[in-house]
């Protein structure tokens, strides 16, 4: 489908939590998961709602959804069709339990076939904006224009309408872009009303949540916070818990919560494995010493690193290269703590998704990231992951109400393997100290411009690409540097930075004054999809 911009164990598999504060809302609305990428989406708009939401498996039992006691339940997009063989569906008893559903393209023609309807593939294939025009502003469409602008992407669309639907919308070659049922509580919308492309698409979901579901928006992220504090002392009691230390905001607020939770319980570590940013190292020593004041531990470990990364130049494999090499210098630190049983990470729901993780359900993997992919079986540890099921924005949110620093809060997002992802190619030290000082000039002028806090992600990348060039009265044939800055609100999706032409301008002449091997700068204007934000 095409996408908008918009978001010590067992010696077996290592365990996980994920959000601990589900089972304590008192109003939840469950998202069943048909393969989107964007199912997530689709829970944080609810969230922004202040109704709690969360992901199941499509095939979730009937009998567990109503021990769940959800007031709503949605099914998200998908990309097969209804119609083929080995299509995924929902528990069909899902539909009689009298809780009301809400099916959003693929869910939409999911429900619509389950109910005695006919599916089919559209004379007109639909991929991105269209004019709906409104034909019953009952429910869902209370408040909306009469005619607005949603987001499509399908193949297929309802086939003739059924006795037992209602029309609620159509555009020009969708007759039926959202329909109701004529008895029970069932909608369905052919477009998607949660990317920022379907402008009233918050004030449609809105509808399906207070005035179908009888929800009232109570929940906050507090609530969350509250909750996930209050499980993890119950789950570690007087165990020991270790949580790697990245430099990230992801990783900080994990230690922050920890902390707040268990107190002097919680151990640091942080592997210094030479694919960190410009004195990143020192900075997390320190803040991790004087502002938390943890037991940190610090692994000095670039030779390691480069030496498993040598020669090595396909993306996954240096995350896989990457994953082990640090699980086996984590765990060699970690055995010499003492009482230690769990390990906490700063993974994210993006990060969750992306690696076909969420859920067990049927989304594709993108990438590997060494915290949620690579982790081996006899993993000594039982892994605690209380952020895995947010957003970014709503970590940094979080962060903020633990009382960490703005300057940590709002530090631009670092992947799991560094610096590695960022240098194409071969890994060798000089190539990353070229790379790390070129990376600090790029966040340096945009800091120097106040733009760090407008641009959510911003980087350096060294090609393996040389080109020709002069300076003085000498000829040069050096390195290609790309500058990434980009805008999102989820980093699911997001759009290049139209950053100011004299920003560039300063980054390039600084770069190429300041950083000897580099003679080219770029600007990626590439937006996800179809690009990743990351070049590996």
């Amino acid at each position: 489908m095409t996408r908008p911009a918009a978001a010590a164990t067992s010696a077996t598999t290592p365990s996980t939590t994920s959000s601990p504060a589900s089972p304590q809302q008192s109003e939840r609305v469950i998202v069943l998961d048909f393969g989107s990428q964007y199912a997530q989406l689709i829970a944080r708009r609810v969230r922004e709602q202040h109704v709690y939401c969360e992901i199941v498996r499509h095939d979730i039992a009937a009998e567990r959804i109503r021990a769940l006691a959800p007031h709503g339940i949605i099914l998200s997009g998908g990309p097969a069709s209804v119609y083929e063989d080995g299509a995924p569906r929902c528990d069909p008893n899902v539909f009689k339990l009298g809780i009301p559903v809400l099916g959003i393209c693929y869910g939409m023609q999911l429900a619509y076939d389950a109910l005695g309807g006919r599916v089919g593939r559209a004379e007109a294939r639909e991929y991105g904006r269209s004019t709906c025009e409104v034909l019953n502003a009952d429910t869902l469409f209370a408040g909306v224009p009469s005619e607005t602008e949603v987001w499509m992407s399908h193949g297929d669309q309802v086939d003739g309408m059924s006795a037992e639907f209602v029309p609620l919308a159509r555009t020009a070659t969708c007759p039926f872009a959202a329909v109701r049922h004529a008895t029970l509580p069932i909608f369905g919308l052919q477009f998607h009303p949660e990317v920022t492309h379907t402008p009233a698409g918050g004030a449609i979901l809105g509808n399906f949540l207070m005035r179908v579901c009888g929800c009232s928006g109570t929940w906050r992220l507090d609530d969350f916070a509250t909750s996930t504090i209050a499980s993890i002392r119950q789950r570690v009691g007087s165990d020991r818990v270790i949580c790697g230390l990245s430099g990230g905001v992801d990783s900080a607020v994990v230690a922050a919560l920890l902390s707040r939770a268990i107190g002097d319980q919680l151990s640091c570590i942080l592997v210094d494995n030479g694919l960190l940013r410009k004195g990143e190292a020192a900075a997390v020593i320190e803040e991790f010493t004087s502002h938390f004041k943890t037991d940190l531990h610090v692994v000095p470990a670039e030779d390691l690193f480069l030496g498993v990364l040598a020669d090595v130049t396909e993306p996954q494999e240096k995350r896989r290269r990457i994953g082990k090499a640090f699980v086996d210098c984590f765990a060699a630190e970690a055995a010499r703590i003492e009482g230690a049983k769990f390990l906490a990470q700063g993974t994210l729901y993006p990060d969750v998704i992306e690696s076909g993780a969420a859920s067990d359900g049927p989304a594709a993997t993108i990438k590997l990231h060494h915290n949620v992919g690579g982790l081996p079986d006899d993993l000594q540890f039982e892994l605690i992951e209380p952020l895995r099921d947010l957003f970014k924005d709503e970590v940094r949110q979080l962060g903020l109400q633990l009382g960490l620093p703005e300057r940590i809060v709002w530090r631009h997002p670092f992947p799991g393997p560094g610096l590695a992802v960022r240098c194409i190619g071969a890994i060798t030290r000089p190539r990353l100290d070229t790379l790390r000082e070129a990376d600090a000039i790029v966040l340096e002028e945009l800091d120097r411009a106040g733009l760090m806090r407008q641009v959510s992600q911003a980087f350096a990348v060294l090609l393996p690409v040389q080109s020709v060039g002069v300076m003085g009265d000498a000829r040069t044939y050096d390195d290609v540097l790309a500058v990434r800055a980009v805008e999102t609100e989820d980093f699911m999706t997001a759009d290049w930075s139209h950053l100011p032409y004299e920003v560039l301008a300063r980054i390039s002449t600084r770069v190429i004054n300041e950083v000897r091997g580099v003679n080219r700068v770029v600007y990626d204007i590439s937006s996800k999809p179809p690009a990743t934000i990351e070049w590996e």
